[in-house]
C-alpha cells in the first residue's frame, strides 16, 4: 500500500475524531466569525513562566522581532506588487500555474492541481505543519505579551467546519483592553512576535533539513535540463533537409523543418538538429539544437552511470568523456522517473571538437538559499536533484521526511509574509495603524490610513482574481 492510502485513511480518522470532539464539546464551543474556537487554559502557566524567566532576553528580543515586521511588510508589499504586474502583463505564465491566486493551502493542493513542480502536501504534512506553526506563532504573542505586563485569558483551538472538521489553528486570547493601553512599540511587539516566531521556525527548518539532506542522502548521478544548442544568425542557414536556401527567415526555417524529427539543418560548417526557439530580442537569430549523440538517441532522465561505471557528478561525468574519443561507443545507464535502462550511443563532436554527448545543465542555484545542501532542488522519481547531481535517499522514508522539512521551511516562511501585510484582518493590519498613529499622532489619520489601505489590498485582490479568470479565455 502506497503512501496516499495510509495519509487518506489518517484524514479520514482524524475527521472522525474531531467530529466527535466537536459534538461532545459542543456547549464549550463559541461561534466567531467563520471559526469554531474551543478556549482552554493549556499552556498559560508556561507561557508566564517562560515570560518571567526570560524577561530581560525578551525585552532586546522585541526590537529584532519589530524590526523583523518592517522588513516583512516591506517585502510582502513588493512581493504582492510584482505578483499583481504579472497577472496582468504575464497571462502566459498564469494560465501555467493555474492555482487561482486565493487560494487557502489545503492538503493535495500540489496533486490537486497537477504542479509537478511542488513535492506532493500530503495531509499527515498539513496537520504536523500546522501544529508546528500555529502553536510557536501563538505561544510567541503570548509571551511577548507577557513582558507587556498583558494577561493571556485563554488559549485554544480553532475548526473550520466547512472545510473539514479538523485542527486548524491555535489561537491565544490576551486582554484586549490592556494592550491597546501599552505603549505603541510595545504593541508592535505583540503583533510581531507571530511573524517572529515563523521566521525562526523556518530558519531551523533550514539547518535541519540541510544536516538530514547531507546525512540521508547519497550522490546518485546527473541530471540535465536540455540537449545542447547554439545562437545561430538566420544568414549563415545554407541548407535545410538537403535544400539549399537564401534568404533565411524564422518562419521559413519553420516550414522547412519537421517538429520532433531528425533535421539535417546546415550553417557555416555545423550541422544541427533541429529548431529549439527564437531568441529574445534578437530576430536575426535563431537557438538551433546541435545533431548531437543525446538528441539523436532521444536521451531522458538522470545519467547514473557510463560503461558501468558510476556518475557522481558533472566532474565525473567530463572525466569519462574525455577519456574517449570522438566516434567511440559508450553503453549509458539512466533513470527515467520511472525505472532504469541502458542503451549504447556513439559519442559525438561538440563545436570546440571535443568528445561529448550532447547536454546543458541546470543553472546552480543562486543567493543564500541556493548554497543550502538539499534545499533548491527538483523531484524525479525517487530522485532528489540539485544543480547538476541527484541523490537517493539512504533508508526507507528519507524522501517522505525531506519533503515534510521542505513545506515547513516554506510554510513557515510564507504565513509571516502574508500575515504582515497591512491589512485589517492580518497582524500587519494593525502593526501598520500604530505605524501611522506613532507618526501622525492622530487617531483619526491613523484610522483613515488602516481602512484605506485594507480597501486598497481587497481590491487588488479581486482584481487578481479577475485577471486570473481572464487569462484562461
Amino acid at each position: 500500500m502506497n503512501v496516499m492510502f495510509w495519509d487518506l485513511l489518517l484524514l479520514g480518522v482524524f475527521a472522525v475524531v474531531f467530529s466527535s470532539f466537536l459534538y461532545i464539546k459542543r456547549k464549550k464551543i463559541n461561534r466567531e466569525g467563520l471559526l469554531l474556537l474551543y478556549h482552554t487554559r493549556w499552556g498559560i502557566k508556561l507561557i508566564d513562566s517562560f515570560g518571567k524567566k526570560h524577561r530581560k532576553g525578551l525585552k532586546i528580543l522585541s526590537y529584532v522581532s519589530v524590526f523583523m515586521g518592517y522588513i516583512l511588510m516591506i517585502l510582502m508589499v513588493y512581493l504582492f506588487l510584482e505578483i499583481l504586474w504579472r497577472y496582468f502583463f504575464r497571462p502566459d505564465i498564469v494560465r501555467l500555474i493555474k492555482v487561482p491566486p486565493i487560494t487557502p493551502l489545503i492538503p493535495y493542493l500540489p496533486q490537486i492541481f497537477k504542479l509537478d513542480f511542488f513535492p506532493n502536501l500530503y495531509f499527515s504534512y498539513w496537520i504536523i505543519i500546522l501544529a508546528i506553526v500555529a502553536i510557536t506563532h501563538e505561544f510567541f504573542h503570548g509571551i511577548f505579551a507577557r513582558i507587556a505586563n498583558v494577561k493571556t485569558k485563554t488559549t485554544g483551538f480553532g475548526f473550520f467546519p466547512f472545510f473539514l472538521p479538523v485542527f486548524l489553528a491555535a489561537f491565544v486570547s490576551l486582554d484586549e483592553k490592556a494592550l491597546v493601553k501599552r505603549k505603541n512599540f510595545e504593541q508592535m511587539a505583540v503583533l510581531s512576535a507571530g511573524t517572529f516566531a515563523n521566521v525562526l521556525t523556518g530558519i531551523l527548518a533550514v539547518i535541519v533539513m540541510a544536516v538530514f539532506f547531507l546525512l540521508s542522502f547519497s550522490p546518485s548521478g546527473v541530471v540535465y535540463n536540455d540537449y545542447a544548442y547554439g545562437f545561430v544568425p538566420l544568414e549563415s542557414i545554407t541548407s535545410v533537409n538537403n535544400l539549399p536556401v537564401e534568404n533565411m527567415s524564422y518562419a521559413l526555417l519553420a516550414n522547412l523543418t519537421k517538429p520532433r524529427e531528425p533535421n539535417d539543418i546546415v550553417a557555416g560548417n555545423t550541422m544541427f538538429y533541429g529548431i529549439k526557439g527564437v531568441v529574445a530580442g534578437e530576430e536575426d537569430f535563431v537557438a538551433l539544437y546541435y545533431d548531437a549523440p543525446a538528441i539523436r538517441n532521444n536521451l531522458r532522465g538522470v545519467i547514473t552511470s557510463i560503461d558501468g561505471e558510476k556518475i557522481w557528478d558533472l566532474e565525473k561525468l567530463s572525466s569519462i568523456t574525455s577519456s574517449h574519443a570522438v566516434g567511440d561507443k559508450i553503453t549509458i545507464s539512466l533513470y527515467n522517473g520511472t525505472g532504469d535502462y541502458e542503451t549504447e550511443i556513439e559519442l559525438g563532436e561538440s563545436p570546440e571538437g571535443n568528445p561529448w554527448i550532447g547536454i546543458t545543465f541546470i543553472n546552480q542555484g543562486s543567493g543564500i538559499l541556493g548554497k543550502v545542501p538539499g534545499l533548491t532542488v527538483q523531484h524525479f522519481g525517487g530522485h532528489l536533484c540539485s544543480a547538476n547531481s541527484c541523490s537517493l535517499g539512504n533508508f526507507r522514508g528519507a524522501l517522505f521526511i525531506y519533503d515534510l522539512l521542505w513545506w515547513l521551511v516554506l510554510i513557515s516562511f510564507s504565513i509571516a509574509l502574508v500575515n504582515m501585510l497591512p491589512v485589517g484582518i492580518f497582524d500587519g493590519g494593525r502593526f501598520f495603524y500604530l505605524t501611522i498613529l506613532a507618526i501622525t499622532k492622530s487617531e483619526k489619520k491613523a484610522q483613515k490610513s488602516y481602512k484605506a489601505m485594507t480597501y486598497i489590498f481587497l481590491v487588488l485582490l479581486l482584481a487578481l482574481m479577475l485577471f486570473w479568470a481572464k487569462s484562461f479565455f
